[in-house]
Order: C-alpha cells, then sequence, then structure tokens
C-alpha cells in the first residue's frame, strides 16, 4: 500500500517543509494526501462478479458430482470473497476502473477540498491546494487568483508538471523535493511581506483509512 510510505516520519517531514515554505511566501500553502478520492464500490463488485462467474464455470464443468444448492453457495461466496479483496487492494481497484474515472475523482476530490478547507476564501487570494491522491496515484494543484496573477504562466506549468510526476511515484520523498520547487517558485514571485496574515493551518492533511 502506498499509504504506508507515509509514516510519521515522512508526515513530520512534509509538515516541516511546508512551514518552512510558508515562512518565504505570503502564498497560502495547503497539502493534503489523501488513500483515494471515491468509493470505487463498482471495482470492488466487478471484481467480485467475475470472481464468481469463473467459479460457477468451474463448477458446471466439473467432472465431480454435487448437490446443485452449492452452486448458489459457492457464487455468492466468491462474489463477496472478490470484492472484500477488491476493497484492499489498491492494485485491484485500479485495473478494474479507467484512468479517466480515476483522473476525474481526483479533480473533484481536489475541487471540493479547495473549498471545504477554506483555500479559496482568503483575503488577498493567496491559497494554493497540493492534494495527492494515492490509489489513483495523481496530483492535482490548484490555486487562487493571487497566485495566477503574480507567477508567470510558463514556469507555472513547469512546477505543474514536476508536482504531476511526484503524483505518479506517490513518494512522499519525491513529493518533498517537489514541494521544495513549488516553494521557491512561490518565494520568487509572491514573496513574504508579513502584511498578509496566516489564514490557515500549515499541518498539512493525512486521510490515509
Amino acid at each position: 500500500m502506498n499509504s504506508a510510505k507515509f509514516d510519521d516520519g515522512a508526515r513530520e517531514s512534509l509538515t516541516n517543509c511546508v512551514r518552512e515554505i510558508e515562512k518565504t511566501t505570503d502564498a497560502e500553502l495547503v497539502l493534503i494526501v489523501r488513500a483515494r478520492s471515491g468509493a470505487y464500490r463498482h471495482a470492488d463488485y466487478l471484481f467480485g462478479a467475475i470472481l464468481a462467474f469463473v467459479g460457477l464455470l468451474l463448477l458446471l464443468f466439473s467432472p465431480v458430482s454435487f448437490h446443485e444448492y452449492w452452486v448458489v453457495i459457492d457464487v455468492v461466496v466468491l462474489f463477496i470473497l472478490g470484492s472484500l479483496l477488491s476493497s484492499r487492494s489498491n492494485f485491484l481497484r485500479r485495473l478494474f476502473t479507467t484512468s479517466k474515472f480515476r483522473s476525474e475523482a481526483v479533480r473533484r476530490g481536489a475541487a471540493a477540498m479547495f473549498y471545504e478547507a477554506g483555500i479559496a476564501n482568503t483575503n488577498a487570494e493567496m491559497g494554493v491546494l497540493v492534494y495527492l491522491s494515492l490509489l489513483e496515484r495523481r496530483l492535482e494543484l490548484i490555486a487562487d487568483r493571487g497566485i495566477l496573477k503574480a507567477v508567470p504562466a510558463l514556469e507555472w506549468n513547469q512546477i505543474l508538471f514536476e508536482l504531476h510526476r511526484a503524483g505518479t511515484d506517490a513518494d512522499p520523498e519525491v513529493l518533498s523535493k517537489g514541494l521544495c520547487g513549488l516553494g521557491e517558485l512561490l518565494a520568487k514571485h509572491v514573496p513574504a511581506t508579513g502584511e498578509n496574515p496566516n489564514e490557515l493551518p500549515d499541518m498539512p492533511r493525512f486521510e490515509l483509512k
């Protein structure tokens, strides 16, 4: 599980990274790391149904004779076991969903968090959200208008590309390096002036269950 990489040491390191960035810029940086951005029940049920169907075929063509009611019991049990197995496996959930579905789930989750965490409501419109979803291995970077006006589009797109690579790796060390690059960019174009109060908590949010 990718979430295992985000142990206490990794969380503390990322927390310190965000705090150091906040000292050098007027931007309000919020880091959120989530285990996933959707329920993925359909993937669990699909895998359960496939496992049950395979079990049914094996029973129907088995040379061993058995009572008919075992067919129903075995199919139901295999469906339940398959669904439970998928619910505990990021690999299976990725395998039985499309890249488009996963991407849209992360975009929706990031957009919701941008407003839920109050990032869109800072007085100077200086909010920045770094949202990493581990199951999907995708990172979204959302910035408010004040940031997008201050940072040149070319430089912003470059750091966005680098952070997307960090999302693909879903690794705290790679994420930390990407955040350092983002911090340098923000310090360059939105330096700390002492006039913008710290409106959002510096502590990253880790929702890994």
